[in-house]
Formats: structure tokens, sequence, C-alpha cells
């Protein structure tokens, strides 16, 4: 009985939500000063706004949301990538890199120092307090990042679909394993994996490890 209760959907209905609330509450008073400096630091470190411009990411059961980041890039960045004649060959690096780019041009000065720390991330409490995403969960993927990495890697099929039974997290199993080091194919097995055997304590060893990627900053680009 125990089990069920601190496992899998019970877990994630119940527990995890009250943790997720609670958790997400008091972060969010703590790090409010810190979000003020990195607001004024965005914008005079460049021109745009404060957050993000992103577009949205595949959440629980496929259902689309809007992921709050602070901005690390120049104005209109995704659509830049993919759009601009100039980086036609960086797109498909990046895409070869299961959509990451060690050095990218369109990350700021002060991005690359919030990217590596995870700083750009906080505001997702945010969209954790709403019941978007959980502290902790599966990396929320673009749309057309899943369509095309699944063509790449056909096998991750199954995988993808067990991913997306569940909200994503701020952090999770690869993230506190590696990061941005990890493949596609690679990095949605170790989420897959998340998805089964996800419990409290689980969680509560992931949560323990994340201070640490944070601040060592490994695998972050």
């Amino acid at each position: 009985m125990f089990k069920n209760i601190f496992s899998g959907e019970i877990y994630d209905r119940i527990i995890k939500r009250f943790i997720d609330i609670f958790s997400a509450g008091i972060l969010l008073i703590l790090f409010f000063p810190l979000c003020l400096v990195i607001a004024v630091a965005i914008k005079l470190d460049s021109s745009g706004p404060i957050f993000a411009d992103t577009p949205e990411r595949i959440g629980r059961s496929g259902k689309l949301f809007k992921m709050l980041k602070f901005r690390s890039m120049v104005v209109h960045a995704h659509q830049l990538l993919r759009k601009d004649p100039r980086m036609k060959s960086l797109y498909e690096q990046y895409k070869r890199n299961s959509y990451k780019l060690k050095h990218d041009p369109r990350v700021t000065n002060l991005g690359r120092f919030m990217r590596k720390h995870s700083l750009d991330e906080i505001p997702q409490l945010v969209n954790v307090l709403k019941g978007e995403m959980s502290l902790i969960g599966p990396r929320a993927y673009y749309p057309d990042e899943l369509t095309n990495q699944q063509k790449k890697y056909p096998k991750t099929r199954k995988l993808v679909k067990k991913v997306l039974s569940i909200k994503p997290g701020i952090t999770g199993y690869w993230q506190v394993s590696g990061r941005s080091e990890v493949n596609f194919d690679k990095r949605i097995a170790m989420d897959a994996d998340y998805v089964n055997k996800r419990s409290l304590w689980y969680d509560i060893k992931i949560l323990v490890k994340t201070p640490f990627a944070m601040i060592s900053g490994k695998g972050a680009v």
C-alpha cells in the first residue's frame, strides 16, 4: 500500500503535486531578490525582453505550454537559427547534435553564465505552480525536436510515448547525469527510465544532486 502511495500515478496526483506547490512557492520567495538582479542584468547586457521568446513545448499527454525562461539569447533566436540562410550549416549541426550547440553565437554574454548554472530556468517555478511542470521530471521538448529526433532514432518512439505520460520537470535524472553531453537516444531512455522508477525517494535523490549540477555547470551549453 505504502509503495503505491509513494510511487506511480497516485504519487504524481497527490504527494508530488503537494510537494511541487509548496516547494515552488517557497523557492520563488527565496529567489525573488535574485530574479530582480537577473532581470536588471539582462536589460543592461543586451536589448530585448527579460523573458525568452521561445515557442511552446510539449507537456504531459502532448499538451503544448509556454515554458518561462529568462532570456539568455538574442531576440528571436529560435526563428533566427531555423530561417536565416546564414545559419543553415549551424542549424544542421544543431540537429545532428541532438538539438544542442556547444558554441552558440546566439547566446549573450550574460546568457552563457546563466545557462551554465541554470539560472535562466528559475521562472519555470511559475510553470510548476500552474501545474504544467513538476520540479522533477523528463525534459520538456520542442515539437519539431521530437519529430526530427524520432526520425533519426526510430527506436525511441515507444520511449517518447512513455515520457509524455507525465509532466516535464525543471530538473531530472538526465539533467544531473551529464545534461547536454547526453545525446537524444540516451536522454530519452534516461527520461523513460525515470518514469518507470519515479517515487518520493528517487525524486529526493535527484533533488539532492541538483544543486551540485547547477554550481558545477557540468554538461551545460
